[in-house]
């Protein structure tokens, strides 16, 4: 009888995730039809969807809000040109996959459509006034040490920096008031994978968390936003009240202050993670009042206005170009961020810093370790192109060469980048199980070909009598050959 062995066996290259970044729509469509119902007891949820809907979808709501009887599916297609009839399909579709509306049948079993009711009342309360009063909105006498709009842009992006030096390797990096990031923060970038914890005990950014550093400051605050909801219910917090606060935030008056006395304790625990994340300001973990600043006023608003709250900050946004990066492999960074340098020095030798220019230089071992780190050629290609200097463009777009090169960089440059990703790529493995020691020929061949047959057989050598079927296809393979042994097959 063969003698299997769990195993590890050479496949080819992985195809590693993708960080995938939702947006309200795509968050909302991964819950279940009972999650929706309960969000959309809050009006500020409704309002914030209704917000984010389509134009055509948000005419769809605002026409039949006030109708009390289900509306003919025949005149909702009347209402747009066939010339648009696939926005229309698809303004329908969002509708139904949020379950703002859902079909129904009028008399005559003519199909129908009919907003849920919970969001129907909620949403007017929202438009209209009525309803309990946000919990935030209790009056307050006048600050005595208001802060106002810059003060607050400076605390959000001092904060938010925080975690992204962390994720750069800069551990110890502090905020102005003192404070580095919090063990919450931490917990959240391991649960999002975008750092994982490594056999030491440190912890190391990954291909997802390199790809969130190049996302705007408004996509990050968001996803991160989002992996945190994910870890409500293991906070004993409730995710309806998460949201429907970070909605109110949203909705909020930049630098206007905000009552904190009738929040739940729940909510008072969420204020203080919003606080450390930069969210919003409050002078004491205990005062009466708090800030909201840009960052939660931006979190779903698709014409938000960027923070640039200094020179650090313009230089961080996206579009900025400040790479050179010479045939040499040398690469000069006119920048005097610590982000940026940081943010360099994970696939580069960093070799001098001045005040406005650091040097580097693309190493094999400097390319290995962020491939081992999970970042990938591509990505390191792409921040390349993503920031390089104009004048590295205009050298690629008026080179005499007899072909154009789709990247602005030096063609040595990328090809070498892929090769030492290619080196360490050979071989990738993957679980199976090992079948060897067969008496006969034909017990091995026929044990191949039945593996085979059905998809699950990994490698094989006729020499050896050896073969390597998947780890799931392993108890098929292992029930044939009790029935072929005992000669029922």
């Amino acid at each position: 009888m063969p003698d299997p062995k769990s195993s590890k066996v050479s496949t080819g290259l992985p195809k590693a995730a993708n960080l995938e970044c939702k947006d309200l729509y795509e968050y909302l469509q991964t819950r279940s039809s009972d999650v929706l119902e309960k969000l959309y007891n809050y009006p500020t949820i409704c309002l914030a969807v209704y917000r984010e809907l389509p134009e055509i979808s948000r005419q769809f709501v605002i026409r039949i809000l006030f109708v009390e009887q289900p509306v003919p599916q025949a005149v909702v297609s009347s209402w747009g040109s066939q010339i648009h009839a696939k926005e229309h399909a698809s303004a329908i579709s969002i509708l139904s996959d949020l379950g703002v509306w859902r079909a129904a049948a009028i008399p005559g079993g003519l199909p129908a459509w009919e907003l849920c009711p919970t969001y129907k009342k909620n949403l007017k309360i929202a438009l209209l006034g009525g309803g309990k009063p946000w919990s935030m909105s209790n009056a307050l006498e006048s600050d005595s040490k208001a802060r106002d709009v810059t003060f607050l842009d400076n605390y959000a992006m001092s904060r938010w920096r925080c975690v992204l030096h962390y994720m750069v390797g800069a551990c110890n990096t502090k905020a102005p008031d003192g404070e580095a990031i919090s063990p919450d923060a931490v917990r959240i970038l391991l649960h999002a994978n975008l750092m994982k914890r490594e056999d030491d005990g440190s912890c190391v950014i990954t291909k997802q968390g390199f790809q969130f550093l190049l996302l705007d400051t408004q996509a990050q605050v968001w996803h991160f936003m989002l992996q945190y909801l994910d870890t409500c219910h293991q906070r004993g917090l409730d995710l309806g009240e998460c949201l429907s606060m970070l909605f109110q935030l949203s909705f909020s008056t930049l630098g206007r202050d905000y009552s904190s006395e009738g929040l739940s304790p729940g909510m008072l625990t969420f204020l203080q993670h919003l606080r450390e994340f930069g969210l919003v300001y409050q002078r004491k973990r205990k005062a009466g009042r708090f800030y909201p600043t840009r960052l939660a006023l931006n979190i779903t608003n698709k014409d938000a206005v960027p923070i640039v709250a200094n020179e650090e900050d313009a230089q961080t946004t996206p579009g900025k170009r400040h790479i050179v990066i010479e045939t040499n492999y040398r690469v000069y960074a006119y920048t005097d961020s610590n982000l940026l340098v940081a943010l360099l020095g994970l696939f580069t030798e960093l070799l001098y810093r001045f005040p406005n220019l650091t040097v580097g230089v693309l190493t094999r071992d400097s390319v290995r370790s962020a491939l081992r780190g999970g970042i990938t050629a591509e990505q390191i290609i792409s921040y390349l192109e993503q920031h390089a200097h104009p004048a590295l463009i205009n050298v690629a777009q008026n080179s005499n060469a007899g072909y154009r090169h789709k990247s602005c960089l030096p063609p040595t440059i990328v090809d070498q980048i892929k090769l030492w990703e290619n080196e360490r790529n050979r071989f990738t493995y993957t679980e199976g199980v090992v079948y060897n020691q067969f008496l006969s020929q034909a017990d091995f061949i026929t044990l191949r070909d039945y593996a085979q047959s059905i998809s699950v057989l990994v490698w094989q050598n006729e020499r050896t009598r050896t073969m390597v079927v998947t780890k799931a296809g392993h108890d098929d393979v292992k029930r044939f050959w009790k029935r072929y042994s005992k000669g029922t097959t």
